[in-house]
């Protein structure tokens, strides 16, 4: 019995190693973009948060770069503590949490941290910052984080914490069609590792009845999973 119990634990953990891009590279996407997230009358009334912007402008560049070319200790350490890159001295987002305490960009550097955190295995770390992180202004962003925070647990081996953040990321807005399925196909991966097959089943049938033109669903991605499960239309 805790033979099989550690076997679908260690099948739960492979979730990440799965869906590590897709979270972390459209999250960094996200966070880039959002400029409208910070507002540039709130810069220009709160000289805090116009510095603390400043500061932060060649760490998330950085963080940005390895979102898409992928995350080496060296370059996560420079991104948290500091240092020279290309010849520019880059602030830490530690730093501009600790000194910026209440900005928004404070707020945003939590969700890179926890997501830096995640990617070298530094697993506490990361549910700290990004438990501590609110991206309720943005529900793309508070996704994406909730994502992090399930692939955390799931590596810490806590199945339920990560199966009720996989929950959470697939519930933050349900009108949106890119990233809401998204969410949903890894709480059916999720349900599905962890012998959960009837909550496997509904998620799957769920992404299939409300999103008929996400991409899992017009491949028959979906319709593998639910035949696998049992469930044949």
């Amino acid at each position: 019995m805790a033979t099989e119990q550690n076997e679908i634990l260690d099948k739960a953990k492979g979730i990440w190693s799965n869906y590590s891009k897709m979270i972390t590279y459209t999250g960094a996407a996200i966070i880039i973009l959002a400029s409208g997230w910070i507002g540039y009358q709130k810069l220009i009334k709160e000289p805090k948060e116009l510095k603390a912007a400043e500061s932060i402008f060649l760490a998330e560049d950085l963080f940005d770069k390895m979102a898409t070319t992928g995350f080496n200790k060296d370059s996560v350490n420079i991104v948290l503590n500091g240092g020279n890159f290309n010849g520019s001295n880059v602030t830490g987002l530690l730093k501009i949490i600790n000194t910026s305490a209440g900005t928004l960009n404070a707020n945003r550097a939590k969700y890179m941290v926890g997501a830096c955190y995640l990617q070298i295995g530094e697993y506490d770390k990361s549910i700290k910052y990004l438990e501590d992180f609110d991206g309720s202004e943005v529900d793309q962003i508070q996704s994406k984080a909730y994502t992090m925070l399930g692939h955390d647990y799931a590596e810490k081996k806590q199945t339920e914490k990560a199966m009720s953040y996989y929950k959470k990321a697939a519930s933050v807005n349900e009108k949106d069609e890119s990233f809401t399925p998204d969410a949903l196909m890894l709480c059916g991966n999720y349900a599905e590792a962890i012998g959960k097959n009837t909550e496997a089943i509904d998620f799957f049938k769920k992404i299939k009845d409300k999103y008929p033109t996400f991409v899992s669903v017009t491949n028959g991605d979906v319709d593998k999973h639910l035949a696998r499960l049992g469930e044949f239309e």
